[in-house]
C-alpha cells in the first residue's frame, strides 16, 4: 500500500530531513516504487511536485533536500499502484481549487466498487487519472462545494462534520486512510492498512505532536524542525513512525484535525458508523 506524510506547524518550517527519511520508504527500505508527490502551501498558494519514478532515486527529491522550502502545511505521498497505470497523472497528492482556496488530498487504501457507487459520483469535479483515490477526492470536493460557495473559509465545525461523514462512508468500501487539507486545516482520517505480517488492520496512521521553544529545534533521525519565529508547535502524521520519538497510533475510524500545529479535534468513530 501507499505511504502518507503530513505536517502542520504554527510557523513555516522546512521538511528537508523528513522528506529524506520518507523517501527511503519509497524504494530503499520499502516496496513503494510507483511514484511520489509532495504539496506544500506558501503564501496562499500551493506548490506541487509529482513524479512517476521512485522517490528513493529521484533527482527531484534530492533537489528539494538541497534547496529546502518553508511551509506550515505539507502533504506527501509515495505510491504502490493498485488501480491506474504508473503515470504522473495517477501520482498523489491531488489538488483542486474550491472557494478561492487550494485543496489537497492523498489516500492510502483500496476502494473497491467506488466507480459504481452513486454516493461517490461527482458532478462538478472530474478525475484526470484512473485511480480510486482521485475519484474519492472529486466526490469529497463535490460534497464540500456548497459549504465553500461564499468564497470564504467556512467554520471549522461544519468542515469537520462533512469530512467525518465522508470518511465513514468511504471506509465501507475498504481501507481508507486519507489526508485532506484546505489551506487552513489538516484533516487526517485513519483506518486500516496492510501490516508487515500481511494482515489488514489498524493502525493506518500515526501522529507526533511536539513543541519547540524559540531558538530551539526538534531533531531525531530523519527529522529536524527549527524554531526561528518564536515557540513552534508541530503536528506530524505518517503511515508509519519516521523517527524514534513517541509516535501515537490513530485508532480505526479516528479523525485528527490540526491547525497551525495544534490538534484541535480528535474523534474516534467505529468503522461501522
Amino acid at each position: 500500500m501507499c505511504e502518507l506524510f503530513a505536517m502542520s506547524t504554527r510557523h513555516p518550517t522546512t521538511v528537508t530531513l523528513s522528506l529524506e527519511e520518507f523517501s527511503r520508504h519509497g524504494g530503499l527500505s520499502g516496496p513503494h516504487k510507483d511514484g511520489w508527490g509532495i504539496g506544500w502551501y506558501e503564501e496562499g498558494d500551493i506548490r506541487l511536485v509529482k513524479e512517476r519514478d521512485p522517490a528513493a532515486s529521484s533527482a527531484c527529491v534530492r533537489f528539494i533536500q538541497t534547496n529546502p522550502f518553508s511551509s506550515s502545511l505539507v502533504i506527501s505521498h509515495i505510491r504502490k499502484a493498485t488501480q491506474g497505470s504508473v503515470a504522473s497523472r495517477n501520482c498523489q497528492p491531488f489538488v483542486r481549487e474550491l472557494g478561492g482556496a487550494w485543496h489537497c488530498f492523498a489516500h492510502n487504501g483500496d476502494l473497491k466498487g467506488i466507480a459504481g457507487d452513486r454516493r461517490f459520483r461527482a458532478e462538478e469535479f472530474r478525475p484526470v487519472g484512473e485511480t480510486d483515490s482521485e475519484q474519492a477526492f472529486c466526490a469529497l470536493m463535490d460534497t464540500l462545494r456548497p459549504l465553500w460557495f461564499s468564497g470564504r473559509v467556512p467554520p471549522i465545525g461544519e468542515r469537520r462534520q462533512i469530512v467525518a461523514q465522508f470518511a465513514a462512508a468511504l471506509r465501507e468500501l475498504g481501507p481508507a486512510n486519507f489526508l485532506y487539507c484546505d489551506g487552513d486545516a489538516l484533516f487526517a482520517c485513519a483506518d486500516r492498512r496492510h501490516q508487515c505480517d500481511g494482515s489488514i488492520k489498524a493502525p493506518g496512521m500515526w501522529r507526533l505532536v511536539r513543541r519547540c521553544p524559540a531558538g530551539g529545534e526538534l531533531a531525531a533521525e530523519g527529522l529536524r524542525i527549527a524554531s526561528e519565529d518564536g515557540e513552534q508547535e508541530v503536528c506530524l502524521v505518517a503511515s508509519v513512525p519516521l523517527t524514534d520519538e513517541g509516535w501515537v497510533a490513530l485508532a480505526e475510524g479516528e479523525m485528527l484535525v490540526a491547525r497551525q500545529g495544534r490538534v484541535e479535534v480528535e474523534r474516534q468513530r467505529s468503522h461501522r458508523d
